[in-house]
């Protein structure tokens, strides 16, 4: 089987959760800026939600860019990602209107699905081309990969201690995954100098 359905499916479900999230905004109350107050907390939780969702867009077509072929096991992984995606506009509205304990905390448990349903997602990949495959050695020791889902589990249960505490650390993951992730591009051109 070829990645081009897996793919164009995928952007098409990140695009529709981004839609759902904007949807979720409604407009303010008055003419005025100060109309825009009660709703700077929906807002900067949308904008936390955007940025994540574009984080996985964007690490996801360079995982997909590396696929030669995709199997079953790969297409039902990527599904189990994109159902935990699908949660984001649930979890971010819930925050944006409530900022308090339990709702940060739930807000972390979709983050920190997403972030295992991509992990296995990428060892399906792997599995399926092989440990020699170039996304192997374009990984290394993904420690990005492997501190998000660390600090997702920390924040969790501080949310009950602060959820300012438990948003911090949601920002902080989201700014180390801001600095763009060259590993797989960087092995893609140089197999495309090489030629």
């Amino acid at each position: 089987m070829t990645k081009t359905r897996l793919e164009a499916f995928s952007d098409a479900v990140i695009a529709i959760i981004m839609t759902v999230m904007v949807l979720e905004l409604r407009t303010p109350a008055g003419e005025h800026w100060s109309a825009l107050n009660p709703l700077v907390g929906k807002l900067l939780v949308y904008a936390l939600s955007f940025v994540f969702l574009a984080i996985y867009w964007n690490n996801h077509h360079h995982l997909i860019h590396t696929v030669e072929r995709v199997n079953g096991k790969i297409l039902w992984a990527n599904m189990h990602l994109l159902f935990w995606l699908s949660l984001t506009p649930f979890a971010t509205a819930w925050m944006g209107e409530h900022f308090a304990s339990t709702p940060a905390a739930a807000y972390g448990i979709v983050l920190l699905l997403s972030a295992i349903a991509y992990y296995i997602l990428q060892g399906r990949i792997l599995a399926t081309h092989g440990p020699s495959a170039r996304l192997k050695e374009a990984l290394g020791n993904d420690i990005k990969g492997k501190m998000s889902p660390v600090c997702y589990a920390i924040a969790i249960p501080l949310a009950y201690v602060s959820p300012w505490i438990a948003v911090a650390l949601y920002i902080f993951v989201a700014l180390i995954w801001l600095v763009p992730d060259k590993r797989i591009e960087a092995l893609y051109a140089e197999a495309e100098s090489a030629e």
